[in-house]
């Protein structure tokens, strides 16, 4: 469960300003491979390879949560072959990053629908996740078969089964029972690939979010590229509707 807290202004510009907790949705590896002639699941590789020099940035940077749009619940609807790539790619990635993940003292978790994963991809995830448990410098939310709607309901539901009746629910009731653990709102949330939408992503955390859009695709964005989403958000007045 998480207790999220209100989200604060930023300070003046500079590395003052940094926002606490960073939201990707990481959008491009199918039109990144496509461009270059390639399988898609190419793209799918060379996005997941994107995501280690990215963690490794905002750990430089002090960032204190970073949260990636791993696997939507409306990937599923992706042609099979698609979708047992990418489960494959992410698993993987979790396992083979643990080690380089621990030394950097980041703590990686889980946000979604775990348990409609198989049994043999949650062992396989959980087990790296374990190895990370005692990381401080930052918080790694992979956010795998996630959906913000979903969630929203998954928090409901929890209430009304801990027994809050409907006038008990409020929006405490509800921040307490998001998926992960203890996280600040959302301060930033950058997507790449062109679009302009956040995607059914982070949607009661992200509510105050400063939104970043960028045309990169996914597998071209580097520490440069997110270095200029941070510089950016340094640069915005957050009123909150003051």
């Amino acid at each position: 469960m998480t207790s999220v807290e209100p989200a604060e202004p930023s300070a003046a510009a500079g590395e003052a300003a940094l926002p606490r907790h960073v939201a990707i949705v990481m959008d491009g590896n199918r039109r990144w491979a496509r461009q270059r002639g390639l399988p898609e699941a190419q793209g799918h590789a060379a996005g997941v390879e994107a995501i280690r020099p990215i963690i490794t940035r905002a750990v430089e940077r002090g960032i204190a949560v970073l949260s990636i749009y791993a696997f939507s619940r409306e990937n599923w609807q992706r042609a099979e072959n698609e979708v047992t790539t990418l489960m494959g790619l992410l698993e993987s990635a979790i396992r083979e990053e643990t080690p380089e993940l621990a030394r950097q003292g980041v703590r990686v978790q889980l946000l979604g629908r775990v348990q409609e994963l198989s049994a043999t991809t949650r062992d396989s995830i959980e087990g790296g996740l374990a190895a990370t448990a005692a990381g401080t410098r930052m918080l790694l939310n992979v956010a795998f078969n996630c959906a913000g709607r979903a969630e929203i309901v998954d928090a409901v539901r929890g209430a009304r089964a801990d027994g809050l009746s409907a006038d008990e629910i409020d929006e405490a009731a509800i921040a307490s029972r998001l998926y992960g653990t203890h996280a600040p709102e959302v301060d930033l949330l950058i997507r790449t690939g062109g679009e302009q939408r956040i995607s059914n992503f982070l949607l009661w955390q992200a509510a105050y979010a400063e939104l970043y859009f960028t045309d990169l695709l996914w597998p071209d964005f580097d520490p440069a590229a997110f270095d200029a989403a941070l510089n950016e958000y340094a640069r915005r007045t957050r009123r909150f509707g003051r």
